[in-house]
């Protein structure tokens, strides 16, 4: 800070770059999606916005910059408040059903020992992602002595070792896109707790380009 109390163009680009982050981790959702699909884009890596925090701290100490560190506190606070729960939870607690995703790559040169690697984690229910035919026969001589129940749709499979009822495919195509592109179905799984709804999907990857 300067003698007349105003801020240094240092302080003020680092307070407004705390605060700018801070505001966009708060009011995420308020971000427009029409151009260039931003909101989403945005939401994709909200909980990295966090790594703005570190940065702009060590910047601060570099500059000398009081403001900035305490500015640095408000965009850590959100983070904390929306983040930190997911590290400073309490660990789960003992449960009677183990469920395993992996998707488990459309080029793929050795299902089996992917199989295998799932197997091993001795989860009741084991749900894949782009699963191909080729590739199908392999999963079934792994997976279908100890979870003999299956319901394959498209590339999206589930073996489970308890039975299955009321396997239906979910529509989960965007806008555009093909009836041929399949990744979502719905089970219900007689699981040691009672009945429950499984759900198997595979959503659209990211992708970056001119109009978002």
């Amino acid at each position: 800070m300067v003698g007349t109390g105003r801020l240094r163009p240092r302080d003020a680009w680092l307070v407004g770059g705390a605060l700018g982050v801070a505001g966009l981790l708060a009011l995420h959702s308020a971000v427009p999606n029409g151009v260039g699909r931003l909101g989403s884009l945005l939401e994709t890596f909200l909980p990295w916005l966090g790594a703005a925090v570190p940065v702009l701290g060590c910047l601060a100490l570099l500059g000398r910059s009081g403001a900035g560190l305490l500015a640095c506190l408000a965009p850590a606070a959100v983070w904390l408040w929306m983040f930190g729960g997911v590290w400073f939870s309490s660990p789960p607690a003992a449960s009677d059903l183990t469920v395993v995703q992996h998707n488990v790559a459309d080029d793929n040169t050795d299902p089996a020992g992917t199989a295998r690697a799932l197997l091993a984690s001795r989860a009741g229910l084991i749900a894949v992602e782009e699963l191909t035919p080729a590739a199908r026969p392999a999963y079934q001589d792994v997976l279908g002595g100890s979870h003999p129940h299956r319901a394959v749709h498209g590339t999206v499979g589930l073996w489970s070792a308890y039975p299955l009822s009321d396997v239906r495919p979910v529509d989960i195509r965007p806008a555009g896109f093909p009836e041929s592109w399949r990744r979502g179905l719905r089970a219900t799984v007689s699981a040691p707790g009672g009945e429950l709804a499984v759900y198997v999907v595979h959503l659209p990857s990211v992708r970056l380009g001119a109009t978002g």
